[in-house]
């Protein structure tokens, strides 16, 4: 029988660590090899796929700013993040990926104005495509240490507004602005919940590094209320998500369901922090039938 005997005893390591530049471009690389830790028992995991490339959408900011690794700071030098504040998703094809897969992203950067950056990413699996995202983030700072209510969005410097209309931004404008009628064939702002789901997010599971509720659970908490809604339906193809707000830590997000189709394979849902009412987050979807 052959044993691999690993030592751990030894005082240095023979090779230099790279640097934080470097390692961003390994992250940035186009191809992943697929196993358990990116899959569902119905094929690639939206949630993994969101926090994938939400990384890659700060390391190619990064990049985009000329900067050395992703620690974005304001003008006197506090700290500011790259806030997710819309993304969508479309041509879902996430049952097609098995283990063992090659996950091919292609991906693009383009600036929305002096705070909003897009990036444009193309996922394909032997050779088809399995899905389109775009991820807009807007840089924001905590005015109060420690508060995720006292977000609020500041300037960068090195950013320009884009040469063309982002359709995205420019939904997520008219959303906050209660300017847009319908959105995905429902009402964009109906008055009237016609049911709800109650979480209670960890903060040591739903939190991200900055203390915020990660924006990829924004996803992963609709698709909880909606299977227990409607467990016949198991595969999403569109979806679109608009953030308005944050959670402390302790608090109860409610997800309630503002419109459904006739066919129930589309669906808008707000989620909302149970204590004070606030909306923190739209969400518009597109099933299919499994």
């Amino acid at each position: 029988m052959n044993v691999a005997i690993l030592d751990f005893h030894s005082s240095k390591l023979s090779v230099a660590e790279p640097s934080a530049r470097e390692l961003m471009d390994q992250a940035l690389a186009p191809h992943v090899l697929i196993g358990m830790p990116h899959l569902t028992p119905a094929g690639l995991s939206e949630t993994w796929a969101m926090k994938e490339l939400g990384h890659r959408h700060w390391l190619m900011l990064a990049r985009h700013l000329g900067m050395e690794n992703a620690d974005f700071r304001t003008p006197d030098g506090g700290e500011a993040y790259a806030a997710i504040c819309a993304t969508s998703l479309e041509h879902a094809n996430f049952d097609a990926v098995r283990a063992n897969d090659v996950l091919t992203i292609r991906s693009a950067l383009s600036p929305v104005s002096r705070t909003q950056v897009s990036t444009r990413h193309r996922l394909f699996v032997r050779g088809n495509l399995i899905g389109e995202v775009e991820l807009i983030s807007t840089f924001v700072c905590r005015m109060r240490e420690g508060d995720n209510y006292s977000i609020a969005r500041v300037p960068l410097p090195g950013l320009t507004a884009a040469a063309e209309d982002n359709a995205l931004a420019r939904t997520a404008s008219l959303l906050r602005a209660g300017t847009l009628d319908t959105h995905f064939g429902l009402p964009a702002n109906p008055a009237k919940a016609l049911r709800g789901f109650r979480f209670e997010p960890d903060a040591s599971q739903e939190f991200n590094g900055a203390g915020l509720f990660y924006f990829a659970e924004f996803q992963a908490l609709t698709d909880r209320a909606f299977g227990r809604w409607f467990p016949e339906l198991s595969q999403i193809t569109r979806r679109e998500i608009f953030f308005s707000g944050n959670i402390r830590a302790g608090e109860v997000v409610r997800v309630e369901m503002m419109g459904l189709s006739p066919d129930r394979y589309r669906v808008h849902c707000r989620l909302r922090r149970e204590d004070d009412g606030k909306v923190i987050g739209k969400a518009f979807m597109e099933w299919r039938s499994s």
